[in-house]
């Protein structure tokens, strides 16, 4: 499994904490920044993960980390085939990833500390998708809808 990993200067610490956890137990880790505490803005990193992500053809995850994970889920699920959610805790990041098939996580450095992330991690690595036909119904509800909810007034059959 390829793990992309990225966070402005906010997650700095914790990503790179977590990428040492990480790699110590075997993930294959592409870093896309930031790589020092020097300022940056998070929709720029979002945008390299994901292009990256989404370009990738092998099995692959991501994980976004800013002060809060909100700004960096924001900019991630502007980009298709992106299913970005935001988790402080390891319940909702595994459930993300089993009824929302989420490809990025989002964690806020400023929300969790270092064992609570890491523990949040390791619930959404060791979490797939549920087989249950109505979580893939939905989620390919989600891919249909796009970018323009206007022309959705009807429910999505």
């Amino acid at each position: 499994m390829i793990l992309y990993i990225g966070s402005d200067h906010a997650g700095y610490s914790l990503k790179e904490y977590l990428k040492n956890h990480l790699q110590q137990h075997g993930y294959e880790i592409l870093d896309v920044g930031v790589h020092s505490e020097t300022p940056a803005d998070y929709p720029d990193i979002a945008h390299t993960l994901t292009a990256q992500l989404v370009q990738e053809t092998r099995p692959a995850l991501g994980i976004l980390i800013c002060g809060t994970g909100i700004g960096m889920c924001i900019a991630a699920n502007k980009r298709p085939g992106i299913r970005a959610a935001n988790a402080s805790e390891p319940v909702s990041a595994a459930l993300a990833r089993e009824h929302n098939n989420a490809n990025i996580l989002c964690l806020g450095a400023r929300v969790v500390g270092p064992e609570l992330a890491r523990a949040t991690v390791e619930a959404f690595l060791r979490t797939g998708f549920s087989p249950e036909e109505r979580h893939h119904r939905r989620v390919q509800k989600l891919e249909l809808i796009g970018g323009d909810l206007k022309s959705h007034t009807e429910p999505l059959k």
